[in-house]
């Protein structure tokens, strides 16, 4: 295989999906010297058959406002690859979703659900409906006809949703509830459901968990630890409150949160009481991360910006992907950055991970560090499936072993000559390699 040849063959047959080019480059440029030495591979042209997704679905999503007037919305669901397990993947509820950014993340779930252990494929779906200023009724509206044209494409055995961005237990519990209805059947269908209905503990905090033992096994590589460490994250949803609160717990300091409109920087540290304060804003009130420093006036705000210019010794990007570029990532190198975990999908750039790279910090990307989420989304299909519930501490334990586990992989694949880590190379060619098992056994399917 020559990278770069088939990279320019899909960015002429898949024009416009930048995202999607940009994911495929970078597993790309890393497996190349593994594929190589297996000639099996390119005798039966399996990348291409794994970069392109198995199928794509698209439909219209029509829905009524509170004002009676009719809304239409795009809805998608790709189906990447199911050599190793049904297709697993979220579905993101948001204005920016398109077709290339669902590829690109489907894609990266292939290999990110590989990594994990755990019987999944990839996929990934959404809608470029925002639930930001909607009521609860126009969401459940919206999520009633987009199950509508959903429903027969997915099924416990065939391709398991999850949430993402925009779609947190409120949506699933609206889409599992018409799932229910259209199929007539109970079945464990979607995961990041209600712990009523299904849901595992510990999945609302299983992605931002997981970054952080991912995190704190990179540090313990050096001899080192999270305790008495300053953190930036970025982000103020689900992945990046429970990083808050691991990195806490853990004997952090975490500096600051954000969201889409700008940053709040703590210098007396965002301590359990004022997590709690962000929590209820966010997840009660859906209020913005500026209110934050009205309620605590020593926090300064910081609008239409990302924190990375801020002195810390950890970053941990868990808002969304492209949200770190190689100028703010040479900030904080200069800062004395000692470790990235990407929370998020992609959040950094190409050229922000060369400068981490060539700096020689330790640095994970997501599929690596923030595989927790879909794996505690694994463990409630089997928990599902079984008609079981476990307890907090057994699905925290197997959280921490599968996090622990893939770092472990990543490590033993991505060592290189000098002794340093290489885990964007570990990652992708571990995910790699048994997805690729996989496909050759299964023939020419």
């Amino acid at each position: 295989m020559e990278a770069k040849k088939v990279l320019e063959d899909l960015k002429r047959r898949f024009p416009g999906e930048p995202e999607y080019h940009q994911a495929v480059e970078e597993v790309l440029s890393t497996i190349e010297e593994e594929y190589n030495k297996h000639p099996e591979f390119e005798k039966v042209n399996l990348i291409e058959r794994l970069c392109i997704p198995d199928r794509i679905y698209q439909f219209r999503v029509t829905w009524m406002d509170d004002n009676g007037n009719i809304q239409t919305n795009m809805g998608y669901r790709i189906q990447h690859n199911n050599a190793i397990g049904p297709y697993k993947g979220g579905i993101r509820f948001h204005r920016s979703v398109n077709l290339g950014i669902l590829k690109f993340l489907a894609f990266e779930q292939t290999f990110k659900n590989s990594l994990t252990t755990l019987p999944m494929g990839g996929g990934k779906g959404g809608s470029d409906f925002s639930p930001r200023g909607k009521s609860n009724a126009e969401v459940m509206r919206f999520c009633q006809a987009f199950m509508l044209e959903l429903t027969r494409h997915i099924g416990p055995d065939v391709d398991v949703p999850a949430g993402d961005i925009g779609v947190g237990g409120r949506e699933v519990g609206f889409m599992f509830g018409m799932y229910k209805k259209l199929t007539r059947e109970y079945s464990g269908v979607l995961t990041g459901k209600g712990l009523e209905f299904g849901g595992s503990l510990i999945r609302p905090e299983a992605t931002g968990y997981g970054t952080v033992y991912f995190l704190r096994a990179m540090l313990k590589t050096k001899g080192d630890s999270i305790e008495g460490k300053k953190v930036l994250i970025s982000g103020a949803g689900n992945v990046a409150q429970y990083a808050a609160e691991k990195v806490l717990q853990l004997g952090g300091t975490v500096m600051t949160m954000s969201d889409s409109d700008g940053y709040i920087y703590d210098p007396d540290g965002i301590d359990r009481a004022k997590l709690d304060y962000i929590m209820e804003l966010k997840n009660v009130y859906r209020g913005r991360i500026r209110e934050y420093a009205e309620q605590y006036p020593n926090a300064k705000y910081v609008e239409g910006a990302k924190p990375w210019g801020e002195k810390a010794d950890i970053a941990l990007p868990c808002a969304t992907q492209n949200e770190l570029n190689e100028e703010q990532a040479k900030t904080l190198v200069a800062n004395g950055c000692i470790a990235v975990a990407e929370g998020a999908n992609m959040p950094s750039t190409p050229g922000a991970i060369r400068v981490f790279q060539e700096a020689k910090i330790l640095y994970s990307p997501g599929k690596a560090s923030n595989a927790g989420g879909v794996s505690v989304s694994g463990l409630e299909m089997s928990q599902n499936s079984e008609r079981l519930s476990w307890s907090a501490e057994e699905v925290d334990a197997k959280l921490l072993w599968i996090m622990e586990n893939i770092h472990e992989n990543c490590v033993k694949y991505g060592t290189e000559p000098d002794g340093y880590v290489n885990y964007v190379k570990g990652a992708n060619v571990a995910g790699f390699m048994k997805v690729a098992k996989a496909m050759m056994a299964q023939g020419i399917v």
